[in-house]
């Protein structure tokens, strides 16, 4: 637990200093390298399947599917080149792998495209929201991670002191469903003080109530990608997706709650 709580809060130091003298764009080369470095994870998990997936080029398209809405929408879309990864894997899966696992190999190979840096592009068109205020895409973004993260710290601390009932014994053993409603409060508390805080930097519309209110299907989203996320290491017969940060994991294990997060919440926000 020490650990955790110490790697939270180095995270988050490196998330607010990268913002706060980098700004937005600071910020799109950070969700860049936490995709690739998502994906990477992704792969090596595919790998202990005993599955070959295309990794290499997998997080190369990962990367420019990721920074395409900043720096290649003049010319390509993320769905463009995510049809492209479809052609190349369709074409090198013909002869750079054993018969008995080309399915298999195709379909976790285009997974890792889809489900990686193609949902977390969102997060860079979010940092790209540029009204009413330069920096309303800045702050729509932290909220975001804010409300998908402290989801996790409010499901892992009211679980620890109220836990009863299991949520999901077969998939992740320690979720129960008092932790997860704890986790829900938690993140529509956090949407809610930064509505209020940062209230200069975003719409009108955004109050305090809908903040909340925005907090509770996207906090039931992050919750939701952590399972998923447990299921595939459970295929992989691994309890981390990886040991670069100690306390939590992998990347993966910090990123996965923003995954299905992320494209909801920049519907949300163009809705506003």
């Amino acid at each position: 637990m020490t650990k955790r709580i110490i790697s939270t809060i180095g995270l988050w130091t490196i998330v607010l200093l990268c913002v706060r003298f980098l700004g937005a764009t600071g910020g799109i080369w950070l969700v860049a390298l936490i995709s690739v470095l998502t994906l990477r994870e992704f792969y090596g998990m595919v790998e202990r399947m005993g599955l070959d997936p295309f990794d290499r080029f997998g997080m190369v398209m990962g990367a420019a599917i990721t920074l395409a809405p900043c720096y290649l929408s003049a010319w390509v879309h993320p769905d463009e080149l995510l049809a492209l990864a479809v052609i190349v894997f369709s074409i090198r899966i013909l002869g750079e792998r054993e018969p008995h696992n080309r399915v298999e190999t195709l379909a976790w190979s285009l997974f890792g495209v889809v489900y990686v840096p193609f949902m977390l592009q969102f997060l860079v068109r979010i940092l790209l929201i540029t009204a009413p205020h330069a920096q309303t895409g800045l702050v729509l973004a932290i909220w975001l991670i804010a409300v998908s993260k402290f989801c996790d710290v409010g499901a892992l601390l009211t679980g620890l002191a109220f836990g009863r009932h299991k949520m999901t014994p077969n998939i992740s053993p320690k979720k129960t469903w008092e932790g997860a409603a704890g986790g829900l409060l938690v993140s529509a508390a956090i949407g809610a003080a930064i509505a209020w805080f940062c209230r200069s930097y975003l719409p009108a519309t955004f109050t305090p109530a809908i903040g909340a209110l925005m907090a509770l299907p996207l906090a039931a989203l992050a919750v939701v990608s952590d399972l998923v996320e447990s299921i595939i290491k459970r295929r992989a017969n691994t309890k981390d997706a990886g040991q670069t940060i100690p306390g939590i994991g992998g990347v993966f294990d910090l990123s996965d709650s923003l995954i299905l997060s992320a494209p909801v919440g920049y519907v949300f926000f163009h809705l506003l």
